[in-house]
């Protein structure tokens, strides 16, 4: 039984080869794509549940190909970048990627982050397992992995979703950076406390104004909180 299907987009046929040893032994179905333009195309007609995007590559790169998936799909895309500066991890995640890892990497890191998303998609989930916090004007629905915000569907990347679901499913309990790291994407994120300050920023983009009743509150010094007026 396929444990889903992986979209691998890399130049480097090597690292390709690599991922794709590691990946079909965990029991994934695999596509692979050497450049930006093939990987739009075997987006399409692949359908993968997972992309895993190289930002390097020939004819469109990974930043292009990463806000085309997102005009049309929430597919989770785990960005590969030999760069480590923050400006690049932070510009993939504004764009809508759900996690990075840095080159060179270790493939059976790469595998652990690629099982923590695709367990919190649940895609496989049963109904008598639904999920979902409902605030003044905002529903938060795991099982279908949908946001609603004063009644319409707001397209929302998995990890942003995740985010809020824990932070609105504990309200007004404060919560450390390294906290959310640790409770919400599941591993250790090497202590990158700018990855919830991104996607914080981005989910209030959609929140701001909605409601009076609750927020995402900066508690400065520590972390964050779902603030709810008693």
């Amino acid at each position: 039984m396929s444990m889903g299907k992986i979209l691998i987009v890399d130049d480097d046929k090597n690292i390709c080869e690599l991922l794709r040893l590691y990946l079909e032994k965990e029991g994934y179905a695999l596509a692979i794509a050497n450049d930006g333009e093939e990987a739009l195309v075997k987006f399409s007609a692949e359908n993968p549940d997972l992309v895993l995007l190289d930002i390097m590559m020939p004819k469109l790169d990974g930043w292009q190909v990463c806000r085309e998936i997102r005009k049309k799909s929430n597919c989770p895309i785990i960005m590969i970048t030999a760069k480590g500066e923050t400006f690049d991890k932070v510009l993939g995640l504004e764009l809508g990627s759900d996690d990075y890892v840095v080159k060179p990497f270790d493939a059976k890191e790469v595998v652990a982050r690629i099982k923590a998303v695709m367990r919190r998609t649940g895609k496989n989930a049963n109904e008598s397992d639904a999920k979902e916090v409902v605030y003044d004007k905002l529903v938060v629905n795991m099982t279908k992995y949908e946001l609603k915000v004063d009644g319409k569907v707001v397209d929302t990347p998995p990890k942003e979703l995740e985010l809020l679901f824990h932070l609105a499913s504990n309200p007004n309990r404060v919560y450390t950076r390294d906290q959310l790291l640790d409770e919400v994407w599941g591993f250790e994120y090497y202590g990158d406390s700018r990855t919830v300050d991104v996607h914080i920023k981005r989910l209030r983009e959609k929140l701001e104004g909605v409601s009076d009743q609750w927020s995402l509150k900066t508690v400065w010094g520590v972390g964050y909180k779902f603030e709810v007026k008693e």
